[in-house]
């Protein structure tokens, strides 16, 4: 899709990080945005930045937990009530929650999932019918992580959703081609990007608190919050999103020694050996 101006973009997750980065370029481009999160403060921050453009189309928000399919259905009707067609929808929303997988509380997986993983579905399943429908060209983003192609130690709940993220993605770009769509669709996998994730216990629902903390839980959120700070500015993750659209690229990888990442797991897989951890960012 290399017209992007005049036509309307939906993300979700656009209070900060990648998805007001995405919001911000968007805008930059002349497309008309509906932006969604959970933080109603910070997305409207995100909205005003974004129509403050020249180029800016019509910006509008709306509050949504994506882990709610009737929230994202909402969120659905009003964007195609509101423009009429949607072109590019990105799928952004995510949370972190780190430690040993057999540490990790059901309610940290449940979590990780609603967010990570039916958030993505969710998304495909209240779009992408009525974008097929349109029989416009068009275009799905879904914000998996790299640790969806490389997943580390200390991270189950969050690898583990965003592998199957990855894989909603795949099967979603088959079924699209299969299906003769016009549609195409990109697994936007960044490394360490300096967004807020870290504190993603922010957000977490009460139902699906922890009811305890442990040592490597502690010590992940650590880490993240360390590593997040030496990350890339989300603009450049912005900028390779508009690239990847335009070029109908299905993976993006934000730091190059990623692909040497994947090259070696796979060498490793197909020797029946098991992956290496990955290096630290």
């Amino acid at each position: 899709m290399k017209r992007l101006a005049g036509r309307v973009a939906v993300i979700t997750g656009a209070a900060g990080g990648i998805g007001r980065a995405m919001a911000r370029r968007f805008a930059a481009e002349g497309m008309a945005l509906m932006l969604s999160d959970i933080e109603e403060k910070e997305l409207a921050a995100t909205a005003r930045l974004a129509a403050s453009a020249p180029e800016a189309g019509k910006v509008l928000t709306q509050v949504t937990d994506v882990s709610d399919a009737a929230a994202v259905r909402d969120l659905a009707d009003r964007a195609f009530a509101e423009f009429g067609e949607v072109h590019l929808l990105c799928n952004n929303a995510g949370v972190l929650c780190g430690g040993r997988i057999w540490t990790r509380e059901p309610a940290d997986f449940a979590w990780s999932f609603g967010v990570n993983t039916w958030g993505v579905l969710h998304g495909i399943r209240a779009f992408v019918p009525r974008m097929i429908e349109q029989g416009t060209e068009g275009h799905i983003v879904n914000t998996v992580s790299v640790a969806g192609l490389l997943a580390g130690p200390y991270a189950a709940p969050y690898a583990v959703s965003k592998y199957a993220a990855f894989a909603a993605t795949q099967c979603l770009a088959q079924d699209l081609r299969l299906a003769g769509s016009r549609l195409k669709v990109t697994a936007l996998c960044p490394g360490v990007v300096r967004t807020g994730i870290a504190r993603s216990e922010r957000n977490r629902p009460p139902e699906l608190a922890a009811t305890g903390d442990s040592d490597d839980g502690a010590a992940m959120r650590a880490f993240a919050e360390d590593s997040v700070r030496h990350g890339i500015d989300p603009a450049e993750v912005a900028a390779a999103v508009v690239e990847a659209v335009r070029a109908e690229r299905f993976l993006v990888l934000t730091h190059p020694r990623h692909a040497d990442g994947l090259r070696a797991q796979t060498r490793l897989l197909l020797a029946g050996e098991p992956p290496p951890v990955p290096a630290g960012e």
